[in-house]
């Protein structure tokens, strides 16, 4: 008998690590040595990957270490609390409308190029907002941050896909992970940290050096890949995809501050959001080449990953957001000490991330999905019991859990999610991934942050009610307390706001909790890949 063995059918780390065994062992060896490989050696590799991730963060970092700058940047350009929110709403809604096209931009363009254009733009219009002297220099030169941005993450993830054998497809996306996760949750301390040192200015020039950094690794290791197969853009399709996604965008985004649907800025945009969805449902339904292939989606595993990291980006961004107006307005935390005491739940995220990356050899992802709700469920548990009186400890500790249910979840989510995708839809489905998640961090930012502020005013309203000259409570919290005392009844309204609002975040956790529980008979549907390594590694014998 012989020994047939195919192309690239061991990658170098097996040969390395011994992993080849059996009979017609130095045959194989030796064939796997001289055939080509189809995965970049390990020394390439790691230099892509490093190149890749600076890239992935940077763009990650720009989605909240601005936040904190705003009050500085408000000043510095003298614009209203309203027209201040443009900076972010600019930056959101242009990087959610060019996110869908990335998948046709690399397939078409090829993938290489579409991030060096992506570094370059995004690079360069960060030093134009570091150095913007209007609002509307800020917010163009932001709008443009979206767009060449956009590309950045969904790419990072299929080009560490491409270049790693499908063995080591859970480190990879361990690593691609921090990236994605981490950037979100130290910017706020980052740029709070810059803020008050520096200016606000250097939250966007901290991206000129790790945009260098990024382009010149990626411009000398990474290969050009295109996959030749669509080079028509279906342009009503993405024209009534980006209009829908834009109108939702600019709707939760401003929804708060305009009152909702009592404002006809919200209720044209909402109106404008379902008919143009429908239209788009419609076309890609019906079309002969729409802009989504729904092939995409044939793929369970993918589709019911893309549900489920809807779930995770309300979970993530959600906490994100209600953490530091509650630190800062009820506990009077300073912005450093805020960006201190939420810094373990990204070190919890780097813990568990690199653990799943690890155990994804031996253990079932959907078991290591599921740890990691539940994990994130128990920290939603232990913010619920947050009050006016708890110490740092408990923010901590709750931070440091809620990270480590965060890293199980992300990184055996992206595996399984592309573990039985076909490797030609990685651009699409990478793009469509990022997608739905972050439209899944913008609805449940949205709907926590208006059920925080109306929780409160309910709250507040039911506390002002018991305030009365009669009531013996009062006279045994407050004694001497009068009524006709403007600066007493002044201070008396700030601490019943206070603790209504402390209320309105109590209920917000518990919230969380329900949603995350809620997406647990999801896991049920999942299913478990096949082992890729072992059906590359066999010997076919005749």
């Amino acid at each position: 008998m012989s020994s047939a063995l195919e192309p690239g059918r061991f990658s170098g780390d097996e040969i390395e690590s011994g992993e080849v065994e059996g009979s017609g062992l130095s045959q194989v060896a030796s064939t796997a040595l001289v055939a080509p490989s189809p995965y970049p050696d390990p020394t390439v590799r790691r230099f892509i990957t490093i190149s890749v991730m600076a890239a992935s963060v940077m763009n990650s970092l720009d989605s909240t270490i601005a936040n904190v700058a705003l009050p500085h940047i408000q000043g510095s350009v003298a614009a209203s609390a309203d027209e201040i929110t443009w900076v972010l709403t600019s930056y959101i809604v242009a990087s959610a409308i060019c996110t869908p096209l990335t998948g046709w931009l690399a397939g078409r363009f090829g993938r290489k190029r579409l991030m060096v254009v992506s570094i370059i733009g995004f690079t360069l219009v960060s030093g134009l907002c570091g150095i913007a002297d209007s609002l509307g220099e800020i917010v163009g030169f932001r709008l443009l941050q979206g767009v060449f941005g956009a590309a950045l993450v969904p790419m990072s993830q299929a080009i560490l896909l491409d270049i790693n054998p499908p063995e080591r497809h859970g480190s990879a996306m361990s690593i691609w992970s921090m990236g994605a996760v981490l950037g979100p949750i130290i910017g706020p301390a980052l740029g709070g940290w810059l803020t008050d040192n520096l200016s606000w200015r250097w939250v966007f020039f901290i991206n000129l050096p790790i945009g260098a950094l990024a382009l010149s690794g990626l411009m000398i290791f990474l290969p050009e890949t295109k996959n030749g197969e669509r080079s028509h853009l279906d342009i009503f399709g993405f024209a009534m995809l980006a209009l829908a996604i834009g109108s939702f965008q600019l709707m939760l985004d401003r929804g708060q501050t305009k009152d909702w649907f009592n404002s006809t800025e919200i209720f044209i945009e909402a109106i404008s959001a379902l008919v143009f969805g429908y239209l788009f449902l419609v076309h890609i339904l019906t079309g002969r080449s729409p802009f989504i292939n729904l092939r995409l989606f044939a793929d369970r595993n993918f589709t019911l990953g893309s549900v489920l990291g809807f779930f995770l980006g309300v979970l993530i961004f959600s906490v994100l957001a209600l953490l530091p107006p509650m630190l800062e307005g009820l506990l009077n935390y300073p912005v450093v000490t805020t960006g201190l005491v939420t810094a373990p739940r990204g070190v919890g995220s780097m813990i568990s991330m690199i653990l799943a990356g690890r155990l994804l050899k031996y253990i079932d992802a959907r078991a290591l999905i599921l740890l990691g709700f539940l994990l994130s469920a128990y920290s939603m548990y232990r913010m619920s019991g947050f009050s006016l009186d708890m110490d740092s400890s408990m923010m901590i500790s709750s931070g440091f859990v809620q990270g480590m249910g965060t890293g199980m979840i992300f990184v055996p989510l992206s595996t399984i999610a592309f573990g039985t995708l076909d490797a030609k839809f990685r651009n699409e489905g990478a793009a469509m991934f990022t997608l739905i998640r972050n439209i899944g961090s913008a609805i449940g930012i949205s709907v926590l942050q208006a059920m925080t502020i109306r929780n409160t005013a309910t709250v507040q309203a039911r506390l002002v009610a018991t305030i009365r000259p009669d009531d013996p409570r009062l006279a045994s919290a407050s004694p001497g307390f009068d009524f006709t005392a403007p600066l007493q009844l002044a201070h008396m309204n700030a601490e019943v706001t206070r603790q209504a609002a402390m209320v309105a975040y109590v209920d917000a956790f518990w919230f969380l909790f329900l949603v995350t529980l809620a997406a647990l008979p999801l896991l049920l549907l999942l299913r478990k890949p096949a082992s890729k390594s072992k059906v590359e590694t066999q010997v076919h014998l005749d």
